[in-house]
């Protein structure tokens, strides 16, 4: 897939996007609104673009008929992120370059919101064309890896201003970031019908893939400004982030450590998905 297919892809997909967002039909004055803003307002949708990087490698006519689970995916990030930006958690006024709901609306709304995407985002599988094993399969592996997702949120709260060594930070990002990276992956191998063995690779790649941006992220929260990096940084002072642990340049070598990894995991992959998912991530190898 060169950059410019990936770049239609990702094209239609918003498109898509944007036009399957349904109003919960209510009379509150603005829930309905707020429940898609954060949607709406943008994002990089890495992990829909990750399914689309497998299914266009194996199965590229199925490529339209996983829009509606790869936009599943992408609301139950969004709901993530809404609630990570709460006063209970990160207490962010920014995201996406726009004001965080719990800033434009109230703490209530923004809570709800987030509870409705992620209770939405199954209920969109339902709706896929795929046969009901397919849809279970889907289903399951994103149900799962969310849960263990809000584990790692728990455990990344719960030792702010702790100490952990790196073994324990590297649980809390696998659990936190890593498995709904690798989900998007599988759920690619789901619909293409890849092997256990395949799909256990692009497992292992995800779960690499995630810990790289974590990294990266903690490294962009301690050099860009809010204005570069369309949210709050330098807010990551009382957290266990690898900046943190290791220091900046450490931290920049383990990030380094990570790239030098998911390149050689790629060349274990079928050809034509190793070049697809090498134009997604390429542009992502530079902080």
């Amino acid at each position: 897939m060169t950059t410019s297919k990936l770049d239609t892809i990702l094209l239609d997909f918003e498109s898509f996007l944007q036009s399957h967002t349904p109003e919960a039909q209510s009379f509150h004055p603005h829930f309905q609104k707020a429940i898609w803003e954060m949607v709406k307002n943008g994002g990089k949708r890495f992990r829909p673009a990750l399914m689309f990087c497998v299914i266009d490698a194996y199965v590229p006519n199925l490529l339209h008929h996983a829009f509606l689970p790869a936009l599943s995916i992408e609301i139950l990030h969004t709901f993530s992120l809404i609630h990570d930006d709460l006063p209970s958690i990160d207490n962010a006024s920014l995201r996406r370059n726009h004001p965080t709901l719990h800033i434009k609306y109230d703490e209530v709304t923004a809570i709800l919101s987030g509870d409705f995407l992620n209770s939405y985002a199954f209920y969109l599988i339902t709706q896929s064309s795929f046969d009901p094993k397919i849809q279970s399969s889907l289903i399951s592996t994103l149900s799962f890896n969310a849960c263990q997702m809000i584990i790692g949120e728990a455990l990344d709260c719960y030792f702010e201003n702790q100490t952990l060594n790196f073994e324990k930070l590297q649980k809390i990002h696998i659990l936190k970031t890593a498995k709904l990276i690798a989900s998007s992956l599988k759920m690619g191998g789901i619909i293409a019908n890849l092997s256990k063995q395949e799909n256990d690779k692009l497992w292992d790649l995800g779960i690499i893939l995630g810990l790289f941006f974590q990294i990266r992220d903690d490294l962009i929260d301690a050099t860009y400004t809010q204005e570069k990096a369309g949210k709050p940084t330098q807010s990551d002072e009382i957290k266990n982030s690898y900046v943190n642990l290791l220091g900046l340049q450490n931290a920049q070598k383990e990030l380094e450590n990570q790239i030098h990894q998911i390149q050689s995991m790629l060349h274990t992959l079928d050809e034509k998905l190793a070049n697809n998912l090498l134009s997604l991530l390429k542009g992502y190898f530079n902080v």
